[in-house]
């Protein structure tokens, strides 16, 4: 396969002249600004924010490369992964012409990126055991399919993806291959950025929202050639990530073994709450999980979620979703929170259970 980035990207982007903005122009630390209309006495706050951050998060990336084992220049960094997922989209898929390719059950942000920028989304799902179709998924490709998104651990099912099976869409595909490993830390395999090198045609997604427990900062990252990655800052809003959001990530990097010892706390608790869930004869089913959440199988799921609700206990509903009839979702929580939710999840079983 010959891939050739410029003959997918959208010709009007190609021809794109960006906003430049001040920092821009002047990337230097210290001097009079008087470039960018900010207000010279401050902020409201006793904080400083006056100053508008550095648009390209170098610092930033600086050190997320040294932990990811990546060159700085292979980072992009967006509000949450949803960001880069819609500037890809605007990127290279022409609306009411191009496609992309789906495998549900997944993330959904996937399709309702593409409703909004108005992309055909094709379908191909997972097998029972959540694994890829891949004879069907070429089946589905023509010539204006840009983007197949994978999603390894996947979402809801929380298996990992066969890796053989994905470099094989990467090797045979002359179209993007964007694999969303949101739940890497809580896997045993290693991130596919050990393959961006290798193939020009990978994207890799990863978010400080899980394993850092960093969600509410907003802040995702995308691993791909130094090509792709220009092509999304070049379109990408001049300003994207807020400078508090970096200064605060930057300061949480040097938490690493802060960050592994969570890691190591949900895996245990995953581990005692699936063998406590293997004790209750009304679970059907507990899915193989790479994830910080297990997909469980119980009668009247959707009754069963909502008497949860009732007990304060909050999972999500994955009953209507496909391949996952009767399944909700339950995040690894701390011990307490998990004893709390099989003690609620025998209470409201029972009366029901005909």
């Amino acid at each position: 396969m010959s891939f050739d980035l410029n003959s997918l990207l959208r010709p009007h982007i190609a021809q794109l002249q960006p906003y430049t903005s001040a920092r821009d122009e002047y990337t230097g630390k210290e001097g009079v600004f008087l470039d960018a209309n900010e207000n010279p006495y401050g902020s409201v706050t006793d904080a400083e924010f006056n100053r508008y951050p550095d648009p390209y998060q170098s610092a930033l990336k600086e050190k997320i490369a040294t932990i990811k084992n990546v060159r700085p220049s292979q980072i992009f960094l967006g509000n949450g992964s949803d960001e880069a997922i819609d500037l890809l989209y605007r990127a290279f898929c022409r609306p009411g012409i191009d496609n992309v390719i789906l495998l549900p059950p997944t993330y959904g942000m996937y399709e309702v990126s593409a409703s909004i920028n108005d992309v055909e989304t094709r379908k191909v799902s997972l097998t029972s055991d959540f694994q890829l179709q891949t004879e069907k998924i070429f089946d589905q490709i023509d010539s204006n399919t840009k983007i197949i998104f994978v999603c390894t651990p996947n979402n809801p099912s929380g298996n990992k993806v066969n890796r053989a099976d994905v470099l094989l869409l990467l090797k045979q595909f002359n179209g993007l291959v964007v694999v969303d490993e949101a739940y890497i830390d809580f896997n045993d395999e290693p991130s596919f950025t050990t393959h961006l090198d290798e193939y020009p045609n990978l994207l890799v997604m990863q978010t400080f929202s899980k394993a850092w427990g960093l969600a509410s900062l907003r802040l995702g990252m995308a691993f791909a050639s130094e090509e792709l990655i220009k092509i999304l800052n070049k379109i990408k809003p001049p300003y994207n990530i807020s400078g508090l959001t970096q200064d605060t990530v930057l300061e949480a990097l040097g938490n690493q073994d802060k960050v592994e010892k969570m890691i190591l706390e949900i895996l245990k608790e995953r581990e005692y709450l699936q063998s406590e869930l293997e004790k209750l004869d009304f679970v059907k089913k507990i899915h193989p999980s790479q994830a910080n959440f297990l997909l469980i199988q119980v009668p009247q799921a959707t009754q069963v979620y909502n008497d949860l609700i009732d007990q304060k206990i909050i999972v999500r509903n994955r009953a209507k979703v496909l391949l996952c009839e009767d399944c909700l979702r339950i995040t690894v929580g701390t011990r307490e929170e998990n004893t709390a939710f099989l003690k609620a999840l025998q209470a409201v079983v029972k009366p029901i259970q005909p």
